[in-house]
């Protein structure tokens, strides 16, 4: 009796809950209130989502699209067509930033970022995809740096410019600087502590931040007291890009190094032989730099041999005018059609370093001969004036050196604004 009656009321009990939910459910929808809901849902704000990745290597372009979503060959025709590439070679490591609503599983948007100032954007409408390139502007400024060497170029440079350039281009304004006299100065040996420089330069900045280095438009350097000067003028009839205070083209017979700008092992006089262990005679320059380094021909001339020579290991030497032959020796190779009797260029390579011959390291093994004598290459290639600017650039050069040098007196290391002659 007892179990009937709390049967009941538990019955009882879930009657009342049922009809009070009925009476508290909302009236079915009428005729046109499904439209309403579809409005209010149109105008609730869209939540837009961005995913960025990465090509890695040896991955394709399609399995990147698929992995977020963006499937099929339309899109990919879509980046082909927009920007004329060769979607076999897109380098690994650029960034593809996928952009979409959350009610959509298919990105809307896609950009690829080819290059810091070049991107490709896709866009979805209707199904369908379309691409457009974009060069991205870069904003140009001059910039100053002054500074005493220490040590090294590298260190100075280092040093006084870190607020003005990343560390990667603060290595390439020394490798610049030591472009712009290297027919009259070899920075690895000229520069000794107390030395100075002054620079300007021109530097660009992308959107993002990322810096690229420009030209040097003017700079000077005081060796052992005394200031030398570059400045850069272009014209159809000059000689060079950079000239002197008088107007004279840095541009020489000669170029003062073999190769670019690298650190110097051992200077011309005697030395202890590291393999002879004896005191002998260093007849040349040594020039440390790694394996494969290209050696480069110092002026044009004739390659008078080029093969073994006993302790020089593989060695090329070539004849210069006025009675100049110049030797570059501990070679691994030869440049193609390199050969005794090659006519040679300056500044073309010839050979690549190595460790051939009495050597206990790579390095290229440098020699000036004037009459058949070795010289000491500091003084032999000492500095040689150039062919002097045209009559009619002389004017428009002397106006454009005033304001440079103007621009680079006024300036302390930091930022300075100018407008220079194309």
């Amino acid at each position: 009796m007892n179990q009937r009656f709390a049967r009941a009321a538990a019955y009882g009990v879930v009657a009342l809950l049922v009809t009070a939910a009925l009476r508290a459910s909302p009236p079915e929808f009428s005729e046109g209130s499904s439209e309403n809901a579809v409005v209010a849902m149109e105008a609730m704000p869209v939540t837009l989502v961005e995913r960025v990745d990465t090509l890695g290597r040896g991955q394709s372009l399609g399995v990147l699209f698929a992995n977020a979503g963006v499937a099929g060959f339309q899109v990919l025709d879509a980046l082909k067509e927009a920007a004329n590439l060769d979607l076999r070679r897109v380098p690994a490591g650029i960034p593809v930033t996928f952009r979409g609503s959350v009610r959509d599983s298919v990105p809307s948007e896609v950009v690829v970022q080819l290059g810091i100032d070049r991107l490709v954007r896709l866009s979805r409408a209707d199904g369908a995809w379309t691409g457009s390139e974009e060069r991205l502007p870069w904003a140009t400024d001059t910039a100053v740096v002054t500074g005493t060497i220490d040590v090294t170029l590298y260190g100075a440079i280092d040093q006084v410019a870190a607020e003005l350039l990343p560390s990667r281009q603060r290595a390439e304004l020394a490798w610049s600087l030591a472009d712009v006299f290297e027919y009259r100065m070899d920075m690895s040996r000229d520069l000794r502590t107390g030395d100075s420089f002054r620079v300007l330069f021109e530097r660009a900045t992308a959107p993002n931040g990322a810096m690229r280095l420009g030209r040097v438009l003017v700079a000077s350097v005081t060796l052992s007291g005394k200031e030398h000067y570059a400045y850069r003028y272009e014209s159809e009839t000059a000689t060079g890009k950079y000239f002197d205070e008088e107007g004279k083209s840095l541009r020489a017979a000669f170029l003062r190094t073999p190769v670019e700008f690298r650190r110097v092992s051992s200077n011309f006089g005697r030395r202890f032989h590291p393999v002879l262990k004896t005191w002998r005679q260093h007849a040349g320059t040594d020039y440390a730099a790694a394996q494969g380094t290209p050696v480069r021909t110092i002026g044009d001339g004739i390659v008078i041999s080029a093969g073994r020579n006993g302790g020089y290991g593989n060695a090329i030497d070539v004849r210069h005018a006025n009675g100049y032959v110049t030797r570059y020796a501990h070679l691994r190779n030869f440049a193609g059609g390199v050969k005794k009797g090659s006519r040679v260029t300056i500044g073309q390579t010839i050979g690549y370093v190595g460790m051939t011959g009495l050597v206990t390291g790579p390095h290229l093994h440098f020699e000036v001969l004037v009459g058949g004598k070795q010289r000491d290459p500091r003084t032999a290639l000492q500095e040689k004036a150039g062919e002097p600017i045209p009559a009619g650039d002389r004017a428009a050069f002397d106006a454009q050196r005033l304001a440079l040098i103007a621009a680079l007196d006024a300036a302390d290391t930091g930022s300075v604004r100018l407008a220079v002659k194309e």
